[in-house]
């Protein structure tokens, strides 16, 4: 559910004049159909491919990285014959956390969807912005590049478990009313191996990943200020998804968490179910912003402890989606042992996301 917002924050900035408001699909209970719902789904507002991961280098030093594409309607007039017509963005997001530069480094570009430099395609994930993309194979593989000022990666990665459907068969409540809701579906302990190329030195890598692809035309409650989210993979073959949304009062506005462990069983739990703790907060030398980077979840009777990798994970999206946010690798114990890796998603801390 991560992305799907800060992008709606953008669209509402555009300020084009329009002919007659779009009309975009609501969401509403149904089964996701493969493979066409790998692909885009251009009669709904917006959607992300998001992969996050832990990678390890040939002298075992750990690397974090983040891929993400969007694509997003402009409400422009979609009978507008022109083909330079905005009618659609792609936006692209790449990070990498490395405990020896100390801090994040992350590129982001954009640029309206149109003469085969940038589109996302349907009937299955491809999406290209410039010389980025985000492709699946026939196989099932998934083939990613992204490159910025000081750093690059060329990454290959392979399912090794079937696809976690969210919540509802892929249907994932946002928020108290029906229409606040996604298509949303996982696919988590994704084996990478590719290459990162940092300080102009191609570094073989290896590791794993989680990726999410969602899809919606709705906002998040007004009451909403932002939210709280994790992807985990954990060392037993488990995998967990669990957000909150923080409302502007500073009470849980909604909740999810769903956990699958390695013979394939589903447990979901319910907005009182899943509470997010703050166990240790770092605050940005660039925006002030206080950030929860220490972390405890329960889910049920569960208790998770998440460290990040490092605490300097901000990412400044601010010339793409308009949003500054923290998003990091983090360790994860259950019950005090060590269990896993994966990643946090922090936004809102920054200032209220205005809708």
């Amino acid at each position: 559910m991560h992305k799907l917002f800060m992008l709606l924050i953008l669209l509402t900035t555009l300020g084009m004049s329009l002919a007659a408001p779009p009309v975009y699909t609501p969401v509403t209970p149904k089964a996701l159909i493969f493979p066409e719902d790998f692909g885009a789904h251009e009669n709904f507002r917006i959607e992300w491919w998001y992969v996050t991961g832990w990678l390890e280098t040939p002298d075992r030093q750990p690397l974090g990285f983040q891929v993400t594409f969007f694509r997003s309607a402009t409400e422009y007039d979609e009978d507008n014959p022109s083909r330079f017509a905005p009618k659609r963005l792609i936006i692209g997001h790449a990070a990498l956390s490395d405990p020896a530069a100390g801090k994040l480094l992350h590129e982001e570009k954009s640029a309206r969807e149109g003469f085969g430099l940038a589109y996302a395609k349907a009937g299955n994930s491809e999406v290209k912005l410039d010389d980025w993309y985000f492709i699946r194979e026939a196989d099932g593989r998934y083939r990613t590049y992204a490159e910025g000022a000081d750093f690059a990666l060329e990454l290959s990665l392979a399912p090794m478990q079937p696809l976690m459907l969210q919540d509802l068969n892929g249907f994932s409540r946002k928020g108290p009313r029906s229409e606040q809701a996604s298509y949303y579906y996982s696919e988590p302990h994704l084996q990478v191996s590719g290459t990162v190329t940092h300080e102009n030195r191609p570094i073989a890598v290896k590791g794993s990943a989680w990726l999410d692809h969602e899809w919606s035309s709705e906002y998040l409650d007004p009451n909403a200020e932002g939210w709280d989210w994790t992807g985990i993979n954990l060392d037993d073959g488990s995998a967990l998804m669990a957000f909150q949304i923080r409302g502007k009062d500073g009470q849980k506005v909604w909740a999810y968490a769903a956990l699958r462990d390695a013979a394939g069983q589903m447990t979901f739990f319910s907005p009182d179910e899943v509470s997010f703790h703050p166990m240790r907060t770092w605050r940005s030398p660039l925006t002030d912003a206080d950030y929860p980077v220490a972390m405890r979840i329960r889910t049920g009777n569960i208790e998770w402890q998440l460290e990040p990798m490092m605490d300097d994970q901000e990412l400044d999206s601010r010339l793409s989606t308009g949003s500054v946010y923290w998003e990091g690798a983090v360790t994860v114990t259950r019950d005090g042992q060590p269990a896993g890796r994966g990643y946090l998603e922090l936004t809102g801390y920054d200032k209220p996301l205005s809708m």
